[in-house]
């Protein structure tokens, strides 16, 4: 570990925390959100979803284990294992204590260094119980990693009122194929996919044909036998494109299946309204109960619900958060059409609900 250079964690409400710099010894603001997952940080750096935040990890003790060998390949066909995409996606991350030794027989290198090529600063040394308890209570809010005590974050730009999903996701169609005669093949909407749910399909057998954001199912190019709609970041309001098309292609009549962001937007799709939580779901140790059913053990990463009081009649919630009552899925009462607020794919979390993808797959 190199020698100690002191940093500051500045929110939006004024309050300061000061700690001390690991990976890159810079400036970096965005949404300071909390993650209360107890290991995976790999996967939660590298996961789309977390594209315009500054992480905060409450679990106390991070990067005894190292990193796995990594390659900086942006490139859509890129789904390295151990990574949820081909860059560290978050603008900063917050510990309390970062453990400079690290054990592990998959190790490639220091969780420090990693940041530091990617040029993603880190703080450590904080109270992060304190500044979860801040975030809990006032609600996430924007911040500031800096080196200056005296920086304002007054100039930040908020991430939520940008077009997250265009810039994280692919901007030219892309297609994965199984190893498999006459597959069913899968129009993978793409608004910051996690590459393991590019994994589960290839698992299963499915060709994947990953499309951007605002690709127009109805006049597409590829034959598809259904619509998967992926994870992301930022307000699904945002995507209105990608909301307009979706509502457009219920009347193809093909299955359809989201998760995250594309559990929003199927929400707002069929005429639903969606809001922001106070501070999000971000763990892998959310208990989600289906409606007359089992409950589950979900990983999850959102800031987002689906409003159910406004879901149209021919439309029910599925799942329900057994912590907050919020929502965690819907499904249309007659059509194939359903979508799950938590990540069944895991990576980081459990695979309880990786039968989510069966049921897919079975329905087309």
């Amino acid at each position: 570990m190199r020698e100690k250079q002191k940093v500051y964690l500045r929110l939006a409400n004024g309050k300061t925390f000061a700690g001390y710099s690991f990976g890159k010894y810079g400036n970096s603001d965005g949404e300071v959100v909390f993650t209360t997952g107890m290991t995976g940080y790999p996967e939660s750096l590298t996961d789309p979803s977390y594209s315009g935040q500054i992480l905060v990890f409450t679990y106390p003790l991070v990067g005894n284990y190292g990193v796995p060998k990594f390659a900086r390949d942006d490139s859509a066909e890129s789904i390295q294992d151990g990574f949820e995409s081909g860059k560290i996606q978050v603008r900063g991350m917050v510990i309390s204590n970062y453990s400079s030794e690290y054990s592990h027989f998959d190790a490639a290198g220091s969780l420090d260094d990693w940041l530091m090529d990617n040029d993603i600063p880190g703080i450590y040394g904080i109270d992060t119980r304190e500044l979860t308890k801040t975030l809990r209570t006032t609600g996430v809010m924007l911040g500031k990693i800096t080196t200056d005590l005296e920086d304002i974050v007054t100039d930040i730009v908020d991430p939520n009122e940008t077009n997250l999903a265009g810039l994280v996701g692919v901007q030219e169609p892309v297609v994965y194929s199984p190893k498999k005669k006459n597959p069913q093949k899968i129009l993978l909407i793409d608004c910051g996919v996690k590459n393991n749910i590019i994994r589960n399909f290839l698992k299963r057998g499915a060709e994947v044909i990953r499309v951007p954001y605002d690709y127009d199912p109805v006049n597409s190019k590829y034959d598809f036998d259904g619509i998967f709609v992926s994870n992301g970041p930022g307000d699904p309001k945002v995507c209105k494109t990608t909301v307009s098309n979706l509502k457009n292609s219920f009347d193809l009549g093909k299955p359809i299946f989201g998760i995250c962001l594309g559990s929003q937007i199927l929400g707002l799709s069929a005429g639903a309204d969606t809001y922001k939580l106070k501070f999000g779901h971000r763990s892998q140790n959310q208990p989600c109960i289906e409606v007359g059913g089992h409950c589950y053990i979900t990983s999850q990463n959102h800031g987002y619900a689906v409003d159910t009081k406004t879901l149209p009649e021919d439309w029910a919630e599925w799942f329900v958060n057994n912590n907050d009552g919020t929502n965690e899925g819907v499904k249309h009462k007659t059509k194939p059409f359903f979508a799950v607020q938590f990540h069944p794919e895991s990576s980081p979390g459990p695979n309880d609900t990786g039968w989510l993808f069966d049921k897919f797959i079975d329905m087309i």
